[in-house]
């Protein structure tokens, strides 16, 4: 076996560093939304968004206002886009069921999935206007049937942008405020004079963003603990590096500290991604942020064979693998940590953020290797529930339990049996022992 790293990003102790930082602002930042509300989200908003208007929550005529101002054609696009999203939220929604199953004779087990009753959905808007992450929280939690949806952006060069409240409201949420970072996350968690809290978070954001919900969670359930965006690509030599390169500075453009990695088994394709991508960054108007990204957080790794770079990538389980090779669909048998996978060269990463249908908010920092990304399941608790229906399965179920818990050491719970061995079987079972 022979794995050569061709370049490699800086050590996680440098990173280590950066996030120590932001926990502290965020602690803080959470504590005193806690301790004065409103006034705190208001103080933050100013120091970090400059902005701060008499209601963050919009009106329906101020949200009919900024509608206005969407072209019909980017108007139109927006609805593409959601339905898409919507339809495959709805087949994973019916794919669901609620089940009730007759295990014995008078003993009826089930189990309802029952919609979290409030969500605050996060989308991102102060770099760039996540329009579509408006779709993969407010629209999927729309589909499950949560009956309150919070939404809540970043203002967007001093207002909020018309795009992203066209998406929020288009997608059904009934609240909507121009919020963003650690004030939008805490208020909408911890609750404030004029916020009422919710049951739970979902939506990527900045650093900030997520460490919030890291510190929130347990409070509040999460969609999951995101990083910065991570992008992979395996290749071989059925395609060629202008391809690679454009894919991989696709996502590096998200932000100065967004992973990018090429896997690949040809070291011709390697050196001529490598090279390709220098000539890229002289072109893309984003070249600052990418360039950052691509110097420190990209990885370039040589393998011998298929199996290897398989090996690879399930240990690196990156958020979004993109599959360039002789045999996509062998990888999509044997992946199995990874955020989602895009499946040969006509598509990309980039769909799948924007339009294609499936969700975009998805695990990153190996968090792959034990949870998959937003989804409308995401939304949905599965609550058991037990029925017995005859005395003869009360006493011979009580019996059992009996024992079970005799055998623990619970007498107490013992007793729950005993009783019901007693009144529907007939069996006089003395107190504090075991049913026989």
């Amino acid at each position: 076996m022979s794995i050569e790293r061709i370049k490699t990003s800086k050590p996680e102790t440098d990173r280590a560093e950066d996030d120590t930082k932001v926990r502290g602002i965020v602690e803080a930042g959470l504590k005193d939304i806690e301790a004065r509300g409103d006034a705190a989200v208001r103080e933050m908003s100013q120091k970090f968004d400059n902005y701060a208007p008499e209601s963050f929550r919009l009106t329906q005529g101020e949200i009919e206002g900024l509608m206005s101002r969407v072209s019909a054609r980017d108007m139109e696009d927006i609805k593409f886009a959601q339905t898409q999203v919507m339809n495959f939220a709805r087949s994973q929604r019916d794919s669901m069921k609620d089940i009730e199953v007759e295990t014995l004779p008078g003993v009826i087990l089930g189990h309802k999935n029952i919609p979290v009753q409030s969500v605050g959905c996060y989308v991102p808007a102060g770099k760039f206007p996540m329009v579509a992450s408006a779709h993969m929280s407010v629209a999927t939690a729309t589909v499950a049937g949560v009956p309150r949806i919070v939404a809540a952006t970043a203002p967007f060069k001093g207002e909020p942008n018309p795009a992203v409240i066209a998406a929020m409201h288009l997608g059904g949420a009934h609240e909507i405020y121009a919020l963003g970072g650690i004030q939008a996350i805490g208020a909408m968690a911890i609750g404030t004079e004029s916020i009422d809290p919710v049951h739970m978070l979902v939506g990527p954001g900045n650093a900030f963003v997520a460490e919030a919900k890291r510190q929130l969670y347990g409070r509040v359930g999460i969609d999951l603990f995101a990083g910065p965006t991570e992008t992979m690509v395996i290749a071989d030599d059925t395609v060629d590096a202008e391809l690679c390169a454009t894919d991989l500075l696709g996502q590096a453009e998200h932000g100065y500290n967004s992973p990018a990695c090429l896997i690949t088994n040809s070291r011709q394709l390697a050196e001529a991604t490598m090279a390709e991508i220098d000539r890229l960054l002289d072109l893309l108007p984003t070249a600052e942020t990418a360039s950052a990204s691509w110097r420190d957080y990209g990885d370039v790794i040589l393998c011998d064979t298929h199996e290897e770079m398989l090996q690879v990538a399930n240990d690196m389980a990156y958020e979004h693998v993109q599959v360039m090779t002789d045999r996509d669909d062998w990888y999509l048998e044997n992946m199995h940590s990874y955020g989602a996978l895009f499946l040969g060269p006509r598509t990309n990463v980039a769909n799948g953020d924007k339009v294609i249908g499936t969700n975009h908010t998805l695990p990153t920092k190996k968090a792959g290797r034990y949870t998959g990304g937003l989804w409308v399941g995401k939304y949905l608790k599965t609550h058991s529930y037990q029925k017995i229906t005859t005395d003869e399965a009360a006493a011979t179920i009580g019996a059992y339990g009996s024992r079970l818990c005799m055998l623990e050491g619970f007498v107490g719970h013992a007793e729950q049996c005993n009783i019901r061995v007693r009144r529907y079987g007939g069996k006089n079972v003395a107190y504090g022992t075991a049913a026989e």
